[in-house]
């Protein structure tokens, strides 16, 4: 499957490079880039045909489906533009900046009966593939609660000037790392019902310094707590509660079970390329194999969540 990426930045690369000779079958033939000077290496060692216009691609007949790895703001005109052009489509987070938004895109995706897909890699990581399989096994017992944790330093080491815009990235690190907990918890607690949130800011960007914290009621009845941290070292932490015990993905690959009357089991997975995992995934149900693994319930959902923070950080600040 021939496939064209909107958006070669430091993410868009990123996803190019995870199917570069790894997989006979799908290859990016076409990219289109506001900045074709600075990517002319990498779309020659890629074997990449260059275009400054989105059109372009959506026109090419041999283009079967298209990646999307832009400032957020534009997700939905584009999205839309491919679901008019009949191209399947794979988003990179957020969907949309608000819920009026996502639905949009999803309807449009349905109604012209393309594939849309959301760049949701941390799903594959082995620890919470195996937390899904834990959770699904019934042996923590009835859910009560949920808490995420995801920070890096991926703002300030990979800088672009859009993400300093308030309404490119609001609520600080909450774009980046932290809609990817975000739809962890939607995944395992459902639907938001209430949240109470805040930012705390001590160093502006290009290398900020801040926290993100919030406080979930779902409409499952569980309740929940998340946090990200902008500028600090790499960590990831899921851990959700039952009534007969907990588990806890850690880090990309490692689980800790925690069962009454037992000693906590912890369990070491090998690594895996998350990346190269979604974008198979995403040409598999474009191909009608199987379907993508977020669905469009999940995806409105998060966006939902995401846009009740916003709400209530700005309301208090």
């Amino acid at each position: 499957m021939k496939l064209g990426i909107v958006g070669l930045g430091w993410w868009g690369q990123k996803l190019v490079h995870s199917i570069y000779g790894k997989n006979e079958h799908i290859t990016f033939t076409h990219a289109v880039t506001k900045e074709p000077q600075g990517v002319e290496k990498f779309a020659l060692d890629h074997q990449l045909k260059i275009s400054t216009e989105m059109s372009d691609l959506l026109q090419d007949p041999d283009i079967e489906a298209v990646l999307l790895a832009t400032p957020h703001s534009l997700h939905v005109e584009q999205i839309i533009a491919c679901a008019k052009a009949g191209k399947p489509v794979f988003c990179e987070k957020p969907l949309a900046m608000n819920v009026a938004g996502a639905k949009e895109a999803i309807d449009a995706c349905i109604q012209a009966n393309v594939v849309l897909a959301l760049g949701t890699n941390k799903r594959f990581w082995p620890c919470m593939r195996e937390l899904n399989k834990v959770i699904n096994s019934g042996v923590i017992g009835k859910l009560l609660h949920i808490e995420g944790h995801y920070s890096n330093e991926n703002t300030g080491r990979h800088f672009s000037e859009w993400r300093t815009h308030h309404h490119e990235a609001p609520a600080a690190g909450l774009t980046g790392a932290g809609l990817h907990v975000i739809d962890a918890l939607v995944h395992f607690a459902g639907p938001v019902k209430n949240v109470q949130a805040q930012v705390l800011s001590s160093r502006p960007q290009p290398n900020p310094l801040d926290t993100v914290t919030a406080m979930f009621e779902f409409e499952s009845g569980m309740s929940g707590t998340m946090a990200t941290i902008r500028s600090t070292p790499f960590y990831w932490r899921i851990h959700v509660f039952g009534e007969q015990g907990s588990a806890e993905a850690l880090s990309e690959n490692e689980l800790v079970l925690r069962l009454k009357g037992q000693a906590p089991l912890k369990t070491t997975y090998d690594n895996v390329d998350t990346l190269l995992l979604e974008i198979e995934e995403f040409v598999a149900a474009v191909e009608g194999k199987k379907p993508f693994h977020v669905s469009y319930s999940e995806m409105l959902a998060t966006v939902d969540a995401f846009e009740r923070i916003v709400k209530c950080v700005e309301q208090n600040e």
